[in-house]
Order: structure tokens, then C-alpha cells, then sequence
């Protein structure tokens, strides 16, 4: 039965209180799958608990977001109190809205001041915020510098560009003795990091967003056909035929490992490349992903995940001090600094130290303060629905089963009728 919460009044009181006269609580927070995600959570966890005198579980969750979004969905259809605190993709405050504790009734009307207005509106349903951004993110094209040095290219700027770019490195390297050298890789595998990616290469042809911001269905056009056929053409010649079961672990992967002239990836994979055991360190370039073609334009992802406080947390003011202090200025620092996870919070983007350690965070500043959206907010609760059609036809396309046409005009389809139902 779900319990009544406690007045803002007493909350603030009860986060003022010191471990001395206040009772220690335990809560539980989903916060990462593995790797260096889940010990960047893991640190600031201690961090609040030193300071708190509170106790927190750090649960494990699957490292696919469409996995974890349907963990959650059960655990709070039941209206379990098992997870306090859960990670939520950008795409997912529209969808959990009614599961979810209103911040602003502990952490006041400026809880989300300084943060990207765009996210703090996205995190916001129904005059309720139901989710604290915690890092945002937009897809970036990372490319071996001196490989592009050796053979005499420049960084390409339209996505025909890489595709040659990419093949003429990959055969000159296996040719001197690196069978194992791959042109691109990208996040390949039917969920919903083939959305991002598949929703980057269509917009930045002009193809729209697949469904547009008055929710009308976009996707079935010349464009976006063109888009997803040039995908096809790398497989089996500039990306490996595995790449149609490449998560960004596993594109992160062949990079790292010196096997791939490009890689499409979010910002985190910047840190780890420069890591000691980096087989790449020192090499890698970080630039803004091509257009399509020479009337196109780039398109970076949107991506992002935000804190949310569970409504059937048993301790939702307590839990709700927990999300401000891991979104807060001074952990969103210290996250872009150690592994280069792209800050909320504007001001970040000027200090020196963030920049010194991840350079291209001022560069490619206007990237991620404009990248595309997916379709959740027009989608509403069809959200699930409509990018899992999205990213299934786009694998069809990638694999062979249907050339990019007969796909964008299958999926009009498939998405009108779930507007029909849903939206």
C-alpha cells in the first residue's frame, strides 16, 4: 500500500538532522551495470554515506537499457520499495512519471538550478520533477589520429567521407599485417543504442526524427531510406559482421584494442581510451559525427541519464538528498574529470580543470547542448513500442532483410498504427 508522504517541512528538517539525533537509514540505489560507471556511483555513494551517516545498497541491474527499463517497470508496477533510487535513461520521465517521487517536495523550487533547462523540462511531467539530471551525453565519432596521419587523410565530414576514408585505411593496415583492423564501429545490436544510432544517420540525411514533434509519422521518405542503405553498404566491408551484435562495450572494445580506424561512441569511452592499458592512448581524436552528405548536417544523439526517487521508497526525503548530493556541482566534477561523463550543469563547461581533462567538452560544446532528440516526448507512453519498431526495422536493414525503402515504409506503417492506439 503506498504510504503517505512526509511534508516538505519535516523532510528538510530530517536532511538537516546529523547522524547524532537523527536514526540511520539504508537505501538502495541502481546507479551503473559495470566498469567504470558503477564504481564512479560506488565512490559517491561512500561519499554521501561518510556524510550522512546513512547506509546505501548499490544494486546491480542488466547493462542493456531496454533490460533495465524492463526491471523497473516490474519492480514499480508492484509498487516495491526494493530500489530507492534508479538511474533512468533521458527517455524514460514520460514513461515512469507516475511511479516516481516529485523532487521538488523535499529539495525545493530551484532544485534543478544551473542544469540544462532543456533536460530539467524533459524531467518535468506534469508540473512534477521527477528526475534530477545527473550526466547528459550526444554521440561522437572518435578516429585513430595516427592512422589518419600515416595514410594522408583528413578527419572526415560527411558520412560518404568515412565510408572511403575508412575502407582505404582498413585494407592498407591488414595488407601490412593486421588482419584484425576494422574501418568502423558502431552500436549495431536491435535495441535502443541502434535507435541513436539509426535516428543520427536519417537525421543528419534531412530525414527527420522518425516521428516529429507534433507526433505526426516521419520516417517513411527518400532520405531516410538513403540513410539507412548506406549503413547496410559498411557491413561485411568497412564494419565487421558482428557489428549487428555490437552494444557500446563492444564497439569500445575493438577501438580500444587498436582495431578500428572510427568508432561511433558516447563521450565516457574519451577516459577509458586514455587509460594506461589503452592499447590506443595517445591516438585518438574525438570530432563531432559526419553529415549526410553534402547538403546534410551533423547529428549527435541525445543521450543521458537522470536520478529518480522511487514513490514507494520508504525513506523518499532521505532518498531524495542522496540524488542531490551525486548530481550536485561538485560529484558531476569530479565524474567528468576521472572518466569524462558530460556534466548537467552549464557553468562546468568553463572550468579549467574539467577542460584540461577532457578537451573536447569545449569544442564540441554546441554537440551536446544540440543534439537530436529521440521521439519519447511526442510517443508519450508508446515510446517502448515506437523504438523498438524503429530499431528492429533498422536492424533488418543492416543485416539484409529488407533494403532501406521497403523498411521506412514497412515501419509508417507499423508506427500508425500504434498511434491509432496510443498516441
Amino acid at each position: 500500500m503506498k504510504k503517505t508522504l512526509l511534508t516538505s517541512a519535516i523532510a528538510l528538517a530530517s536532511l538537516a538532522s546529523t547522524t547524532g539525533s537523527a536514526q540511520a537509514v539504508e537505501l538502495t540505489i541502481s546507479c551503473g551495470a559495470v566498469g567504470a560507471e558503477l564504481t564512479l556511483c560506488q565512490e559517491g555513494v561512500r561519499a554521501w554515506e561518510e556524510k550522512t551517516g546513512h547506509s546505501v545498497d548499490v544494486v546491480s541491474t542488466p547493462n542493456s537499457s531496454t533490460e533495465r527499463l524492463s526491471l523497473y517497470q516490474q519492480i514499480l508496477s508492484a509498487n516495491s520499495s526494493d530500489i530507492d533510487v534508479m538511474q533512468i535513461d533521458v527517455v524514460w520521465p514520460g514513461l515512469l512519471a507516475n511511479h516516481l517521487f516529485d523532487l521538488r517536495e523535499v529539495l525545493g523550487d530551484d532544485a534543478a538550478a544551473g542544469h540544462f533547462e532543456t533536460i530539467v523540462v524533459n524531467n518535468t511531467i506534469d508540473d512534477r520533477l521527477v528526475a534530477m539530471p545527473w550526466f547528459t551525453d550526444a554521440g561522437v565519432l572518435y578516429y585513430r589520429e595516427d592512422l589518419l596521419e600515416k595514410h594522408g587523410h583528413e578527419v572526415p565530414t560527411t558520412w560518404q567521407d568515412l565510408t572511403e576514408i575508412a575502407r582505404d585505411i582498413q585494407n592498407a593496415e591488414r595488407e601490412a599485417g593486421n588482419s584484425r583492423m576494422q574501418g568502423f564501429v558502431f552500436q549495431g545490436r536491435a535495441y535502443e543504442g541502434l535507435t541513436v544510432n539509426a535516428l543520427e544517420w536519417v537525421a543528419s540525411f534531412g530525414g527527420g526524427t522518425v516521428v516529429d514533434n507534433d507526433g505526426e509519422v516521419t520516417i517513411n521518405n527518400e532520405r531516410a531510406a538513403q540513410a539507412l542503405d548506406l549503413a547496410a553498404s559498411w557491413i561485411g566491408d568497412i564494419s565487421p559482421e558482428g557489428v549487428l551484435n555490437y552494444t557500446e562495450e563492444e564497439a569500445r572494445g575493438v577501438f580500444q584494442g587498436g582495431n578500428a580506424v572510427f568508432m561511433r561512441n558516447w563521450p565516457y569511452a574519451w577516459a577509458l581510451a586514455q587509460s594506461d592499458d589503452s592499447d590506443v592512448r595517445g591516438k585518438v581524436g574525438v570530432v563531432q559525427l559526419p553529415a549526410g552528405g553534402e547538403e546534410g548536417q551533423s547529428a549527435a544523439g541525445l543521450g543521458g541519464w537522470n536520478l529518480a526517487v522511487s514513490r514507494y521508497s520508504e525513506h523518499p526525503e532521505i532518498a531524495a538528498d542522496l540524488v542531490a548530493y551525486l548530481t550536485g556541482e561538485e560529484e558531476q566534477k569530479r565524474r567528468a574529470i576521472q572518466a569524462s561523463y558530460n556534466p548537467t550543469i552549464d557553468a562546468l563547461y568553463q572550468d579549467q580543470e574539467v577542460l584540461e581533462a577532457v578537451p573536447f567538452f569545449g569544442t564540441l560544446y554546441d554537440t551536446f547542448t544540440n543534439a537530436v532528440a529521440r521521439p519519447s516526448a511526442p510517443t508519450g507512453g508508446a515510446y517502448g513500442r515506437v523504438s523498438n519498431a524503429f530499431f528492429s526495422t533498422s536492424h533488418d536493414v543492416l543485416s539484409g532483410t529488407k533494403d532501406g525503402a521497403q523498411a521506412v515504409a514497412d515501419l509508417e506503417g507499423e508506427l500508425l498504427r500504434l498511434k491509432r492506439r496510443n498516441w
